[in-house]
């Protein structure tokens, strides 16, 4: 499929067209900076600050909880104050602290310190990754789903470049070294983004507001991927559907009961999967003393750079809810294997499935709250997975006095039964709903579907 020339800047705003490849560079180049380096280069950071700074393993799990809470701090003011998300200045602040509060962390032994400086990165990695997402919904809306799908593989490739820097300095350096080099890496990588164009403002007229609404609800319909996250068109959407809703309400489907199964699989899935986010590398270096840890980290980064494009493509051929239900179930298998088989095999199937599931299980939960029309559906989601994430860390570090086994056997088991969710939201999940506007109500297909996919949710 070709991909058509950006279109030139909406009034207002500075600048020629775009290539929308340069875009989808720059924002990629801005995920990994805030999410894959700022927020997950603890990782395997962490068996070295274990070994040479004396962390203990009940820190070190406070330590991922101040960064997470922090992280939902940061997705609520994106939440509250919109028009920040249309900031550059706020965008370059964030890649500043982001890229200050890793270099600092070798400055002390402090655990409050340290706390206070994973807080601030979990603000700045949100604020990143909210004002990056809504840049990509705003400027690429008409364009192929692969192209924000291959952006928000920039997670994974932060990842995977942080993951290998770790490697590699870990023979000849300490943690500090890790740290500093980890600063460099997202300076790099801010430097990249730093001429990212936030999302545009929105005009006054009313035509134009309309027209903005339209395109929102097309790129709904075109990617699975950028649903995610919407939070823009979510909200114009709940507006359309409460106008709607009060002209006749009887045609309003009534989706509760999907949206409860969807929200304790989200939240759950929040809690297992940030066990393992955390401490899979420090897992697999208790049983395999080596590199082995941080190589199945950088693999697992590199797993997840296509991830979000595969499960979009995926939604074409199969229901959200399966794919959603698969992936919970993939996750949970590559979660446990460190922990009951142990072993290099194990350890490296484990990063490819944890990989290749945990970015778009996010997608297909959200993609999926969309779909069902639920009212603030994509906040409602997002704020019980922060919730779960910070539950993460605490839920764990009793048991973590006896090793990181057991933790992952935990987080597993909490991940099979967001499975289990799942299950429960498929049981006549309405693949095709009554789309209810303030004209006569029509039947649409869901999104990133059409007819000829319909027989593949029978």
């Amino acid at each position: 499929m070709s991909v058509r020339p950006l279109r030139a800047s909406p009034a207002g705003s500075a600048g020629a067209p775009h290539s929308p490849w340069r875009h989808v560079a720059q924002a990629a180049a801005a995920l990994a900076a805030g999410m894959g380096v700022g927020r997950f280069v603890y990782t395997p950071i962490l068996p070295l600050m274990h070994a040479g700074a004396g962390l203990s393993a009940g820190a070190g799990a406070n330590l991922a909880t101040a960064n997470y809470i922090g992280y939902l701090l940061g997705a609520l003011v994106g939440i509250l104050a919109p028009a920040l998300v249309r900031s550059r200045a706020l965008l370059r602040i964030s890649l500043v602290v982001l890229t200050g509060t890793l270099a600092a962390m070798p400055a002390t032994h402090d655990t409050a310190v340290w706390f206070a400086l994973r807080l601030s990165a979990g603000v700045a990695s949100a604020l990143i990754f909210v004002i990056a997402v809504s840049s990509l919904l705003s400027h690429l809306r008409e364009y192929p789903a692969h192209l924000p799908g291959w952006a928000f593989g920039g997670v994974g490739a932060g990842i995977a470049l942080s993951g290998l820097l770790v490697l590699v300095l870990r023979p000849v350096a300490d943690w500090r070294a890790a740290w500093w080099a980890s600063a460099a890496l997202a300076a790099v990588l801010a430097v990249a983004s730093w001429n990212l164009r936030p999302e545009a403002r929105p005009t006054t007229t009313q035509a134009t507001q309309a027209t903005q609404a339209t395109q929102a609800t097309q790129a709904t319909q075109a990617t699975q991927a950028t649903q995610a996250i919407q939070a823009n068109a979510d909200r114009a959407h709940e507006a359309t559907t409460v106008t709607a809703a009060a002209a006749d309400s009887s045609h309003a489907p009534r989706t509760h009961r999907w949206f409860t199964a969807l929200f304790a699989s989200y939240t759950l899935e929040g809690v297992g999967y940030i066990i393992a986010g955390t401490f899979l590398v420090a897992a697999i270096e208790q049983s395999s003393p080596g590199p082995l840890g941080g190589g199945a980290w950088v693999l697992v980064g590199l797993a997840a750079v296509p991830s979000s494009a595969l499960w979009a493509r995926l939604g074409r051929r199969w229901s959200r809810p399966d794919l959603l239900l698969a992936a919970l179930v993939v996750q949970a298998v590559g979660i446990a294997l460190p922990a009951l088989i142990g072993g290099a095999p194990a350890a490296l199937v484990s990063a490819v499935l944890f990989g290749a599931t945990f970015i778009g299980v996010s997608t297909l939960a959200l993609a999926t709250g969309a779909h069902l029309e639920f009212p603030r559906s994509v906040a409602l989601l997002t704020a019980g997975y922060s919730v779960g994430q910070i539950l993460g860390p605490l839920v764990v570090a009793p048991l973590l006095h006896h090793g990181y086994q057991q933790a992952l056997v935990l987080a597993a088991s909490v991940v099979l039964v967001a499975a289990v969710a799942a299950a429960v939201l498929r049981i006549g999940f309405p693949h095709h709903m009554v789309v209810v506007r303030a004209t006569a109500p029509v039947r649409q297909p869901a999104p990133t579907e059409s007819a000829a996919d319909a027989g593949s949710h029978r």
